[in-house]
């Protein structure tokens, strides 16, 4: 008798922790998601637009900046159908104006096609992102999304002569 309570309160002892562990694995603070403020500006540092991204992750690649980026200016552009874009790069079939692209026809803009339009000018200097007034040129470079966190995306104007 002696011997069958001390197996079960070993049995109950070895599992009890287990389900300690398991209920602190659910308890565990989650990370909340980190606004990313994303500055538009000219080569002189004067702001044109100010832009809010929010990701849940702690960490994000140049890349993945630029694709988050531009897919969320599509979506939003995508919901409304004005005639009027106004995002990183230029999509096809638009017209050039002061506050944006204007859209020949109003039409749905393709986030996968603007993103590899946006990564082709970012490595061709079409525009080129600061870090904390720092530029980064590498794509693959990764971000501590931690504060104090200022970026800055600035577009290059393309000089028209001859």
């Amino acid at each position: 008798r002696f011997q069958k309570n001390l197996e079960g309160s070993l049995r109950a002892f070895t599992f009890a922790p287990l389900f300690f562990i398991s209920i602190q694995l659910f308890n565990l603070p989650k990370h909340s998601p980190m606004p990313i403020t994303i500055f538009d500006e000219t080569a002189t540092g004067k702001i044109l637009q100010e832009i809010t991204l929010t990701t849940d992750a702690t960490t994000i690649s140049i890349k993945d900046l630029i694709k988050e980026r531009v897919y969320q200016e599509v979506e939003a552009y995508n919901k409304s159908l004005s005639d009027l874009f106004q995002g990183l790069v230029q999509p096809t079939e638009t017209e050039r104006t002061l506050n944006g692209y204007r859209m020949k026809n109003r039409r749905t803009i393709d986030p996968e096609k603007q993103y590899y339009i946006a990564l082709t000018a970012f490595q061709n200097n079409g525009f080129f992102i600061l870090i904390n007034d720092k530029q980064e040129d590498d794509l693959e470079a990764v971000l501590e999304l931690q504060a104090p966190l200022k970026v800055s995306f600035v577009k290059l104007t393309p000089l028209v002569g001859g």
